[in-house]
């Protein structure tokens, strides 16, 4: 009777007997690591938010548009009768006291023309009344003359004044976003040294987080490379199995009675 020889390698006992608590211990990470709860290692909660010198330079940011009434205040000064606020309020007065002091001083000329009206023997005549004429017409127009440079004077002094009250508001437009915008640069930047020193330790504890959730599956990582490393460096152990190759009669038998009984089952059914 011819016999069948089966050999199958295995690992030492020792090996083997060590594997098996490995395979459970694996299973049950993995089984905990799909039932885990991710919304603990990750999302919006690791994200630092904005600090308060951040969220305190946002405040500020309307700062940015503090030239809108220096650029209003600016354009009242740059119509054609913008000097107008500026001319002074005694400006009257003066060019009327002036004017009154040249009147005085004018008068002061016609005795003087008399007198020599007298001293030609032509007082009272007509060369004088020329004389009265030509001096009242010049002494006229000397006192036009200074009064349109009293008004103009007046007048000048007004427009520089605006010109300058002018420049002054654009400077001020100029000025007050430029200050903003630097305070909040600076508040941006502080802030910004906030929220990064936040966000490292949000980091930190996602990666602890997230370390603890693994920490099973790379125990048992670990423990599986070990035993792998045993099992190559181990030779493994041959079993044999030897069985005996049934003889033509015992298959014949063999047959025969799983056909006996396939028989038996239908006549059964036909009953």
């Amino acid at each position: 009777m011819a016999e069948t020889i089966t050999q199958v390698t295995q690992p030492p006992e020792f090996i083997e007997a060590a594997a098996k608590p490995y395979i459970t211990q694996l299973q049950q990470a993995v089984g905990q690591f799909g039932e885990a709860d991710l919304s603990q290692t990750m999302g919006p909660q690791f994200v630092a938010g904005l600090s308060p010198l951040q969220q305190q330079a946002i405040s500020q940011a309307s700062g940015l548009g503090a030239y809108e009434p220096y650029l209003q205040t600016a354009a009242g000064l740059s119509g054609p009768t913008a000097y107008q606020q500026f001319m002074s309020p005694y400006q009257q007065d003066v060019i009327d006291t002036t004017l009154a002091e040249y009147d005085v001083q004018a008068a002061k000329g016609l005795p003087a023309l008399a007198a020599q009206a007298i001293g030609a023997g032509a007082f009272g005549g007509g060369r004088e009344g020329v004389q009265r004429a030509e001096y009242q017409s010049a002494s006229d127009r000397n006192r036009a003359a200074l009064q349109a440079q009293l008004l103009q004077q007046g007048f000048g002094q007004a427009q520089q004044l605006a010109g300058q009250a002018f420049g002054q508001q654009m400077n001020l437009a100029q000025m007050a976003p430029a200050f903003a915008s630097q305070q909040i640069a600076g508040l941006s930047t502080l802030g910004g040294l906030q929220q990064a020193q936040e966000q490292a330790g949000l980091a930190a504890q996602q990666q602890l987080a997230q370390a603890q959730l693994q920490q099973p599956i790379q125990a048992a990582q670990t423990l599986g490379s070990g035993i792998m490393g045993l099992i190559s460096g181990y030779p493994g152990q041959i079993q044999q199995t030897v069985q005996p190759t049934p003889s033509p009669l015992q298959t014949a038998l063999s047959t025969g009675a799983t056909l006996a009984g396939l028989y038996k089952g239908f006549s059964s059914l036909g009953k």
